[in-house]
């Protein structure tokens, strides 16, 4: 287990995505997964109040309704570290204190819980000042209703701008960042947001830390093509002036891989669990077949040799 920041969260080091729950994975198999998951020695599901409003018929929510009849079912409640996001539900968008509270309330009837471990941001909402926000986030923390605080999508100066006021007013603070992080996918967090993150002891909950399939290894120049939703996203990798390093990338995992028996998903999310900040990759499985190489993470140790390979070959 790895802690998260400042918190009292002790988590898996691979965060199960829950997007697809609900939307791509129906919930016989998002019940597959969420046992196979938790059989791991997984803790940490990571979801949004958002998914899956993007699809034809549905309304938002989907994904925390399938976890919370997974929770109820099980009755391992207690065993789950559970992140969920607001900003984004069709009903409840942006970051009004009035906002935050309802969002919050919809989430939990949605999980069939009384509290929420982890509560992100989901979007910033530059339009809200982040006294606003962060004192609507301490009033749910105060009320029991959420253990602790995070942030996604945000700036690095309206990241510091909410920590310092958390700082000087004694109030909730954010314990991790979730921002857009891989192996392809670099320079939007090293850098200013990373320092950010390092100077106030948050820890990085990176998504897309497959870059939407892509590091899986199974998008490949000239090859079959991939019966996946994010097929097009994971293409884009080996096209245009990203082509020649999408190559190099894959090569270097392949022969990584191969030194320790590995599936190159595994040695993208080790390479991505052990950069600076980084707690736990999320990464998401539509069906327990995809699993193994995600939870895997926790066993593999990459050399200092291994890591600095991908890195260079990511340059």
């Amino acid at each position: 287990m790895t802690r998260i920041g400042n918190s009292d969260l002790d988590v898996f080091p691979l965060s199960l995505g829950g997007n697809v729950f609900g939307w791509t994975a129906d919930e016989q198999a998002s019940f597959a997964v969420l046992d196979s998951y938790a059989a791991a020695g997984g803790n940490f599901i990571d979801t949004a109040d958002g998914y899956s409003a993007w699809v034809p018929g549905h309304s938002g929510g989907e994904s925390e309704g399938v976890i919370g009849r997974w929770l109820a079912a099980r009755g391992n409640r207690d065993d789950v570290i559970v992140a969920t996001k607001v900003s984004s539900h069709p009903e409840y968008k942006g970051l009004r204190a009035a906002n935050i509270k309802a969002a919050a309330e919809a989430s939990l009837r949605r999980l069939g819980t009384d509290r929420i471990d982890l509560y992100y941001t989901h979007f910033d909402d530059p339009e809200v000042p982040v006294e606003e926000i962060i004192t609507a986030l301490d009033a749910l923390v105060g009320e029991g209703k959420v253990r602790q605080i995070a942030a996604s999508n945000i700036t690095p100066e309206r990241l510091a701008e909410s920590l310092e006021f958390s700082d000087r007013e004694g109030l909730v603070k954010y314990v991790a960042l979730q921002q857009h992080y891989n192996l392809v996918e670099r320079d939007g967090y090293e850098g200013a947001l990373r320092e950010v993150v390092q100077a106030h002891g948050l820890s990085s909950v990176p998504y897309f830390g497959l870059a939407k399939g892509f590091l899986t290894g199974k998008y490949r120049p000239g090859g079959e093509a991939v019966d996946s939703p994010r097929a097009a996203g994971a293409g884009e990798y080996l096209k245009g002036e990203q082509a020649e390093r999408g190559v190099r990338v894959l090569a270097a995992l392949d022969e990584v891989a191969a030194a320790h028996d590995a599936e190159p998903a595994t040695v993208a999310l080790a390479w991505l669990a052990a950069q600076p900040t980084v707690a736990a990759p999320i990464a998401s499985a539509r069906n327990v077949g995809q699993l193994g190489a995600l939870v895997a993470v926790a066993d593999l140790k990459l050399t200092g040799e291994e890591l600095a390979k991908l890195t260079a070959a990511s340059d």
